[in-house]
């Protein structure tokens, strides 16, 4: 059997072939695809043998900073926008339903269930305290009772707490009631950075952009019949609304926190869930 020299022009349809073989449509579909697109982006890009070890080296380290705590790999594709067009493509509100955005690299299974009416900050130091009330309902206006509210932030020092160790705060999970009811206490959210001290903190740097997130209160909604519901509370008046590191931010889901009688900080927001 003759063995063919392939070259530049030759490669790609060969590489085609063999993975045109996967017997699973999808993963052949895939396949096809990422060998095209990432054939092409060789020829225009044309890299040295240096540059291609170098993005070999950045792929590697990207991988050695990932554990149970950080996901080095969502961080990468969250500011390379990709985790926002893929949210775009898979989740289109519908008229009158809430806007989604991204999951962010935080979030842990197993969160602390609580009361409503609880408080998922445990230290004084977590920040300014605030009242998050609300409720969770369909297009129609009918409650979704029992709705899960996981919920999630960071604190005034910038970090989550799975930046910190293993002990939880700043996260928990809560029920809405009979009328789709919600109401919980946590700190009034503050800007900070995405972690910049690894291989993707190095290509916000090399790319001339700055590594921070508005401040914001992530919310992750399921019910039974609804479609599952991952977006932000961005706080108006927030520094990089515009520039929001990660490309997450919608108008909608930009809020007013101010201040209640009491005078702690307070926001109000009604989630309308799309039904499945």
């Amino acid at each position: 059997m003759a063995i063919r020299n392939f070259n530049e022009k030759t490669l790609t349809a060969e590489v085609l072939k063999r993975v045109g073989k996967a017997p699973d449509k999808r993963t052949r579909q895939v396949m096809q695809s990422l060998v095209k697109h990432l054939h092409a982006f060789v020829r225009e890009v044309r890299p040295t043998q240096e540059e291609w070890f170098q993005g070999i080296q950045f792929l590697t380290k990207t991988g050695h900073m990932c554990d149970d705590k950080r996901q080095e790999f969502i961080l990468m594709s969250d500011t390379l926008g990709v985790s926002m067009l893929v949210d775009a493509i898979n989740y289109k509100a519908s008229a009158g339903t809430t806007e989604s955005t991204v999951l962010g690299p935080f979030h842990r299974e197993k969160a602390p269930r609580y009361k409503l009416g609880a408080n998922i900050s445990k230290n004084r130091a977590d920040g300014q305290r605030c009242l998050v009330t609300g409720t969770v309902r369909d297009r129609g206006g009918k409650p979704v009772a029992g709705a899960k509210l996981d919920v999630w932030q960071a604190g005034a020092d910038g970090f989550y707490d799975s930046q910190k160790g293993n002990a939880m705060n700043l996260r928990g999970v809560f029920r809405a009631d009979a009328r789709g009811r919600f109401q919980f206490y946590c700190v009034k959210p503050l800007h900070y950075p995405v972690p910049h001290d690894g291989p993707v903190g190095r290509m916000l740097t090399a790319t001339g952009r700055h590594p921070m997130r508005p401040p914001h209160l992530h919310f992750w909604i399921t019910a039974r019949g609804y479609k599952p519901l991952i977006t932000h509370l961005f706080v108006k008046g927030g520094k990089y609304l515009d520039s929001d590191a990660v490309f997450g931010v919608k108008p909608e889901l930009i809020i007013d926190f101010k201040k209640n009688k009491a005078g702690v900080a307070a926001v109000h927001y009604d989630f309308v869930l799309m039904k499945k």
